[in-house]
């Protein structure tokens, strides 16, 4: 393996390049994935490796499953370099460009009983992270970006995620085809919006169920508003009118899985 040992390396350019840059990764069909256990949970999704680096002074190749790699460049780094391209600490010596994979509606596989969360135009990555974290707690079937104003491959929401971007499903598509999509599928769409609507606790969510929702600022459009089967809210004593959307979803999620054992239970 080539050792580089200068952050001037063409191929440490093209690394940066990508985490920094939307428009380089689509450019390229290229994301970069940070640390052994996200970058594990990447490859079982079934992405394919392009360039791997690795930090000899860091890394633990005793560890390393046959064949991790296979068929990507890898190439060592220096640890001053490794410093360079890495975002954080405790990542394991190890930073990987991925090649992309369109991630689609068509390819969702919804089980028995599904529950899915959509969310409409959420713009920080740390929010989306913070969501497909919970949806993979909870369980849920799938995740759907809406009309999205950050891309699914952004470092700082796949950090965010822990890697749940890749142990959930995901897709990415407009408000118009993901109604179509959820009522196609036979999905009851539950709206988390304040005017006109019921306290979540109180809405059945022991059936197939879509949990949708906005942005803090300004909620969901009147597209969503129209198609809700039903529209809950988290009750707000407080003075403010709204929760980080990371922390409605989780509440919303657990709320459906308490629910639904209570169900099982019984």
């Amino acid at each position: 393996m080539e050792l580089i040992s200068s952050g001037q390396n063409p191929k440490i350019k093209e690394l940066l390049a990508l985490q920094e840059k939307s428009r380089e990764r689509r450019k390229a069909g290229l994301f970069v994935v940070e640390g052994r256990r996200e970058l594990a949970q990447c490859l079982a999704a079934g992405f394919e490796p392009d360039t791997v680096f690795i930090c000899p002074e860091i890394y633990d190749s005793d560890s390393e499953p046959d064949g991790e790699f296979c068929g990507a460049k890898v190439f060592r780094v220096s640890g001053e370099v490794y410093e360079k391209i890495a975002y954080r600490g405790g990542t394991e010596g190890v930073i990987a460009e991925i090649k992309n994979k369109e991630r689609r509606l068509e390819d969702i596989i919804l089980g028995e009983n599904p529950l899915v969360i959509v969310l409409e135009s959420v713009e920080k990555p740390g929010n989306l992270g913070a969501v497909l974290r919970s949806a993979d707690a909870a369980g849920a079937d799938a995740v759907i970006i809406c009309d999205p104003l950050t891309d699914l491959y952004n470092p700082n929401l796949i950090r965010a995620s822990l890697g749940s971007v890749f142990t959930r499903q995901v897709a990415a598509a407009t408000s118009e085809d993901t109604i179509a999509w959820l009522k196609t599928k036979g999905l009851r769409v539950l709206t988390a919006q304040l005017q006109d609507s019921s306290l979540y606790y109180d809405t059945p969510m022991t059936g197939p169920t879509a949990i949708v929702m906005g942005t803090e600022s300004t909620g969901l459009t009147g597209i969503w508003r129209e198609a809700a089967d039903h529209r809950i809210r988290i009750p707000m004593l407080g003075q403010l009118d709204s929760l980080n959307v990371s922390v409605s979803a989780s509440i919303l999620l657990f709320e459906a899985v308490r629910q639904r054992q209570s169900v099982a239970d019984k």
